[in-house]
């Protein structure tokens, strides 16, 4: 009787064990519910507002294009506008392959280096309304910097507008354009090596690093924009600069920030990874913090493009030939020449070459009247 007891015991653990573990299989095996951006819902509504933003966008940059009447000033603006197109189509194809970690990190390279093309398209655009470097410099020169918490001139009391403030905000901005393709490459280089992954604060990862030399650039190259307009906002007024700026730094601190929070949100655990049943993790908390990234944008984008069509209006390219009464035949082919030369990076890279060349020592200067040049080292 006392050793069959033991036995006895021994047999109902064994079954327990038994239970516990098919339990759990059971458990394991549940499907899991696809979250919201996994639905044809989500992507239908992300689809929706892209393809209304690429209309709206795609007809003003046609209407810039096709009244192609002030080349140095238009240039500039259908670079800007061409932010909407680019933004809404990689967030959206990210979003169809949401679950694809792979890929989704290569459009995210592509949409993140126009960020700085557009910023520097914008104070290139300024420069433009303003008559160039030289006109610039003659307006502000020996002025004194207004103090400013709001623009960042706290630091700057006591200092005058001079060629190096202007160079700075001009390199300021150059920077990103050339710091933010680099990170794009290191990226993709570290992704085809396993050492990134969204989400990954990992000192042995290359996220936590990437976030950090990206923060630090964009911070930068808006400060620069920031000194720019706040120096020259008088003599922007009849450009109605406060709407093309509020757009232009909407459209990307909204973006920025937008990945800033989520990733808050990642780090807080309020978003979670997705888990399959049979495969343990199937999408990491980077991923689907960047799938809900790519979601807002595309809705973004539809807003986007309705404050552009007032902020760079064609109408004012238009009244130009009715004013004069002059006649303009255009052609598809004059449009599609017109927008290979405004999209050609050329004076980008001329540009950069010539503010960070080391022998750049200042701008050359010219008065209304006189023909004179202040000393200037040539390239």
């Amino acid at each position: 009787m006392n050793s069959t007891l033991p036995a006895v015991a021994k047999l109902i653990s064994n079954q327990s064990k038994q239970a516990l573990m098919s339990d759990a299989q059971n458990v394991k095996i549940t499907p899991s519910e696809p979250i919201f951006l996994e639905t044809s819902l989500a992507k239908g509504i992300a689809g929706f507002f892209v393809w209304t933003a690429l209309f709206l966008t795609c007809q003003q940059i046609y209407r810039h294009l096709r009244w192609y009447t002030n080349p140095a000033e238009q240039r500039w603006i259908v670079r800007i506008l061409f932010i909407v197109p680019i933004y809404a189509t990689y967030s959206w194809i990210s979003l169809l392959f949401f679950n694809s970690e792979s890929y989704y990190v290569y459009f995210f390279t592509v949409r993140d280096c126009y960020e700085a093309f557009v910023i520097y398209s914008f104070l290139s655009l300024c420069y433009e309304y303003l008559g160039g470097e030289s006109n610039i410099m003659s307006e502000i020169r020996g002025k004194p910097i207004r103090s400013s918490c709001l623009f960042g001139t706290c630091c700057l009391i006591g200092r005058n507008y001079t060629i190096g403030f202007l160079r700075f905000c001009k390199q300021a901005t150059l920077q990103f354009c050339i710091v933010k393709p680099i990170m794009a490459f290191v990226i993709i280089f570290l992704q085809a090596f396993g050492h990134y992954r969204d989400g990954d604060w990992s000192p042995n990862g290359g996220y936590l690093y990437v976030i950090i030399i990206n923060n630090i650039s964009v911070s930068l190259a808006l400060y620069g924009l920031f000194l720019f307009y706040f120096a020259t906002r008088d003599l922007l007024t009849p450009f109605d600069p406060v709407l093309k700026f509020c757009t232009v730094k909407t459209v990307i601190f909204v973006s920025f920030w937008q990945g800033v929070g989520l990733a808050i949100l990642e780090k807080a655990e309020v978003i979670s990874p997705i888990i399959d049943s049979s495969n343990g993790m199937k999408t990491s908390t980077g991923t689907v913090s960047a799938g809900y990234q790519n979601f807002l944008i595309c809705i973004e984008m539809f807003f986007a493009a309705v404050a552009l069509r007032y902020a760079f209006p064609h109408r004012v390219y238009t009244q130009e030939c009715v004013t004069n009464s002059t006649g303009r035949s255009v052609t598809m082919q004059s449009i599609s020449s017109s927008l290979k030369e405004t999209m050609n990076p050329r004076d980008i890279m001329t540009d950069a070459i010539h503010n960070f060349h080391p022998q750049y020592q200042q701008y050359t200067q010219y008065t209304s009247e006189v023909t004179s040049k202040l000393p200037y080292e040539k390239l």
